[in-house]
């Protein structure tokens, strides 16, 4: 009976090492593709690293910028989805909202937004058209007024400019 209880927790140790190295290689698949150092980085894509460095991030011509203060790339506004926009207006104008957990606390979970004090961010849905629910868009605001556009629930975040 001893020796079936030793293996049975062997065999529960090599499953937990399995799902602990599978996991590690999931999460870390993407940091090492074509030697992109941007890759590991974040809120960052294998094409930002075209993009100009926060030195020069002010905006030149249609080319992509990055936000010095964050280090997250830009979006302008009238670069959004249309229900990206609608959801802006309806922010600036205090709602109303069409979902319930609308201008509810983001936590910045991923840490991709710059770190704030808790209820700094709040979340808003923007709707994505055919969804049967609130789908995967997102605006994100802070207390300073910046507004964060995130097409993929949170995964990916850029700074978004208002028009000139």
């Amino acid at each position: 009976m001893r020796n079936r209880t030793r293996s049975s927790g062997a065999v529960g140790l090599l499953v937990v090492a399995v799902v602990v190295l599978a996991a590690v290689w999931w999460l870390g698949r993407g940091s090492s593709e074509a030697g992109d150092p941007s890759a590991a980085r974040p809120g960052t894509t294998a094409s930002s690293s075209s993009a100009p460095s926060a030195s020069s991030a002010s905006r030149s011509g249609s080319g992509s910028t990055t936000d010095p203060a964050s280090g997250l790339p830009t979006v302008a506004r009238a670069d959004l989805p249309r229900e990206a926009r609608r959801t802006l207006d309806l922010i600036a104008a205090g709602g109303p909202f069409p979902y319930e957990r609308d201008g509810v606390v983001f936590q910045n979970r991923e840490r991709i937004l710059p770190p704030q004090a808790r209820g700094w961010y709040h979340e808003y849905t923007v709707p994505t058209p055919g969804e049967g629910d609130r789908g995967a868009r997102r605006i994100v605001t802070g207390r300073d007024g910046v507004a964060y556009w995130s097409p993929d629930h949170y995964a990916t975040f850029s700074v978004v400019e208002e028009d000139p």
